[in-house]
């Protein structure tokens, strides 16, 4: 494999489905579960899942603390569901003992969009991939809502007004689960974004 090393965390959640996309791009996009597997990565994928799980398995394996000094040091990351739940500033209606990296100033409200039976699909029009006339189907499962974006956070995609896909320095965030489709532009444009 050429190119970035982008590893993805894989403690829970959709992980293997974005080494899957990672890994047809040419990407090598080894697991990530403990500290040590940080070590020569370019950039990491918190995928989908489960944010207060996460949070806690992050805490209780000892990663947590390494993890969110490599982002503060400038690891690229790129967030989906609960990945953006765990990069954003503000998350309302989160446990009291959840933990995020607050790398992206954004408010979000988990499950914002509301149970796993609202879940839906659309299509989107998103800024800066190959081909932006055609549509990105995206598929949201108890998503987060954005209900703030800060000054300087570059919106790529929005769903009914609403920011769905969102840009800071090395953060990009996602309230839906790109992994989920076979259409690798989203995962080509953050790979290419960290060897800029």
């Amino acid at each position: 494999m050429t190119g970035p090393r982008v590893g993805v965390l894989a403690l829970q959640g959709a992980f293997a489905a974005h080494q899957a996309r990672l890994t047809a791009l040419g990407v090598d996009a080894p697991a990530v579960r403990t500290a040590a597997d940080l070590d020569g990565l370019d950039a990491i994928v918190l995928p989908g899942g489960e944010s207060t799980t996460m949070s806690h398995l992050l805490t209780t394996g000892g990663l947590f603390d390494e993890l969110k000094a490599r982002l503060t040091d400038g690891l690229a990351v790129f967030g989906t569901c609960a990945g953006m739940i765990l990069c954003a500033t503000d998350v309302r209606d989160a446990r009291p003992d959840q933990r995020g990296f607050d790398l992206v100033d954004l408010t979000v409200r988990r499950n914002g969009y509301g149970r796993q039976l609202d879940s839906f699909e659309a299509d989107l029009t998103v800024s800066g991939v190959e081909d932006p006339d055609r549509p990105f189907h995206a598929v949201f499962i108890r998503a987060p809502l954005v209900e703030r974006v800060g000054a300087g956070v570059e919106v790529l995609a929005s769903h009914d007004g609403v920011p769905v896909l969102v840009r800071d320095g090395r953060c990009t965030v996602a309230a839906f689960h790109p992994e989920l489709t076979d259409d690798t532009r989203l995962h080509r444009v953050f790979v290419d974004s960290i060897t800029r």
